[in-house]
């Protein structure tokens, strides 16, 4: 471990790499080596939408390709996934993407950004089995190259060669990648947590990491998600313990809403089903999806026969079931959600019911999760959903594993990823404590890459990035303009103004006719229909005196006089939209 640096203020010392001072001969200018780029296009100041660029020369390799879910003031849009614009002016250069895992943060843009810049996909047997779900759903899977690997594979594209390293998470079949590149190795963690006790599978391999750590390691990039908590995050086995719990001497039907994706907890369901004489029914459309993937690639297992069709479940007495479904975030869609606000079509929740609902709210969703609840309670079911009942843990390391990872890489860049920007903060402060040079701990952002040297390190002017808006069949076609537009419509409404205007003379031959939608009821309103009437006509008046007659000069006037009476009159602005037709 490196000696730590004396004290100084920690905005002056974290990088913002200083250049180096030493002078370059003429010589080594001509032995000097590219330098290695490291670009994240998504992930960073953010939950969600990963993706980062490693570049050198003339190969480039993608690790992830996640998409987000929209803000609440994205109205009317379905997904978010990060602007690929430079991999697009690069895409010769492109040699494949490299998947941690089959999270829809890390995988679920893939359909989007292949059918822009196609290369081949790597990925484990899980990961690419959920991968090729979704491209089938696109109508795009002969289309891809998808490469199966599994942890300790070794692969070479272009100048680099990544090693996938077993990791433990949420969903199996976990990988982080080493990439050793020309100027050294760089190790990604992906998402990660280190689970002593893995229900499925292998502990996370800490003794790999170590290994590298001892050979050198560039540059580590980590996982920040839980950095706010101390200690270590408990094992997938606690949670397997408090279901048990809540399974004994419950004489009711049991639902439980989990994350689609966590393959370990659906199989600890299935064997404590089995051991209490319960059937088990999955819900939910991305549940049934993974569901059956995992069992054909062998990841769950139903040796008790324990899993029935969803629409088998009026067969079997109340207290035999158990329903896992959709719907831990209270998405409006999403098979809980249905059930609560009874518009599933195939389970009604019912009084004594018993529904656990085994997830922590993401930020952001906590609202639409409560109001759920609420539903759940008035229909007379339980639901638990309390963290102290210990129903789920995190699949992301806490403090003192993020330490370790540190410790064991010792690396000598740190670059935290995966988190809103306190995270990242957070997380640097942490590495500088493990005492990595605090010159060397580079906090990025979103299409601001970082280049690294054989000598240093330094942040480097903006690439084209950000966000790409997906609105139902529609990809980048919603802006700014768009949102901003639908967002004047929701909260102040529209008002039309129709009007007939001679072609020959500029007067007005029918109208103007008022409509209104989301602004005014107009049965209660009349008086102010008839004042708008008023004002538009005199607007026309003005316009047909001072010799106005190009329609955008008109509509212009019309705008400005009815907003401006309707700010007065009711201090609200609503979209005006004007049509004149001239006959």
């Amino acid at each position: 471990m490196r000696p730590r640096h004396k004290k100084e203020s920690r905005k002056d010392r974290r990088m913002k790499i200083q250049p180096n001072c030493k002078t370059t001969k003429e010589s080594d200018i001509e032995v000097m080596k590219e330098k290695l780029k490291i670009i994240p296009l998504g992930g960073l100041n953010e939950i969600g939408k990963n993706m980062t660029v490693i570049e050198y020369g003339n190969d480039i390799v993608v690790i992830d390709c996640g998409l987000a879910f929209p803000d609440d003031d994205m109205l009317g849009v379905d997904l978010v996934i990060p602007d690929t614009t430079y991999l697009k002016r690069n895409q010769k250069k492109v040699r494949g993407y490299l998947i941690t895992h089959g999270h829809e943060d890390h995988i679920g843009a893939i359909p989007y950004v292949l059918r822009e810049v196609n290369a081949p996909v790597y990925g484990t047997r899980l990961t690419c089995g959920i991968i090729q779900t979704k491209l089938a759903e696109h109508r795009m899977p002969e289309k891809v190259r998808m490469n199966t690997v599994k942890a300790g594979d070794v692969i070479k594209l272009g100048c680099f060669t990544i090693e996938f390293i077993h990791t433990n998470h949420s969903i199996a079949d976990s990988v982080a990648l080493a990439i050793r590149t020309p100027l050294g190795t760089i190790i990604h963690t992906g998402d990660f947590k280190v689970d002593l006790t893995p229900v499925s599978g292998e502990m996370i391999d800490l003794a790999r990491f170590g290994e590298l750590g001892r050979e050198g390691v560039l540059a580590l990039m980590s996982d920040s998600t839980n950095v706010e908590r101390s200690g270590y995050t408990p094992s997938e086995k606690v949670v397997g313990q408090s279901l048990e719990n809540f399974f004994k001497n419950c004489d009711q039907r049991i639902i439980i809403a989990t994350f689609a994706s966590n393959v370990s907890r659906l199989q600890q369901i299935l064997d404590i089903a089995a051991r209490f004489g319960r059937k088990v029914a999955v819900c939910g459309r991305s549940m049934e999806k993974i569901t059956q993937v995992a069992q054909e690639l062998g990841y769950l297992h139903d040796d008790g026969k324990v899993l029935i069709d969803v629409s088998t479940i009026n067969r079997y007495p109340q207290n035999r079931l158990c329903i896992v479904s959709t719907g831990s975030q209270g998405e409006t869609m999403s098979a809980l959600y249905r059930m609560a606000y009874s518009s599933h079509k195939q389970v009604e929740v019912v009084t004594g019911d018993r529904i656990l609902i085994a997830a922590s709210a993401i930020p952001g969703n906590e609202k639409s999760v409560s109001n759920m609840v609420n539903e759940l309670y008035r229909k007379g079911a339980e639901v638990i959903y309390d963290r102290n009942a210990a129903i789920h843990v995190s699949g992301h390391a806490c403090q003192e594993e993020q330490k370790l990872m540190i410790g064991l890489c010792r690396p000598k860049y740190f670059i935290p990823v995966h988190g809103e920007h306190r995270m990242l903060q957070k997380h640097a402060a942490l590495a500088e404590e493990m005492g990595v040079d605090p010159r060397n701990v580079i906090i990025t952002e979103i299409g601001r890459p970082i280049e690294i040297d054989d000598r240093s390190a330094r942040l480097c002017p903006m690439v084209p990035a950000g966000r790409v808006l997906v609105d139902g069949l529609g990809i980048g076609d919603v802006g700014a303009a768009v949102l901003r537009d639908r967002k004047h419509l929701a909260e102040d409404g529209l008002l039309i103004v129709v009007v007939t205007i001679d072609k020959e003379s500029g007067v007005v031959i029918a109208g103007p006719d008022i409509v209104s939608r989301g602004f005014i009821y107009v049965r209660e309103a009349e008086d102010l229909m008839e004042e708008l009437r008023v004002q538009s006509q005199m607007a026309l008046d003005r316009c047909l005196d001072e010799g106005v007659r190009d329609w955008n000069g008109i509509k212009s006037a019309l705008k400005s006089a009815l907003s401006n009476y309707l700010f007065k009159k009711t201090k609200r602005s609503p979209m005006i939209l004007p049509i004149i037709m001239e006959v």
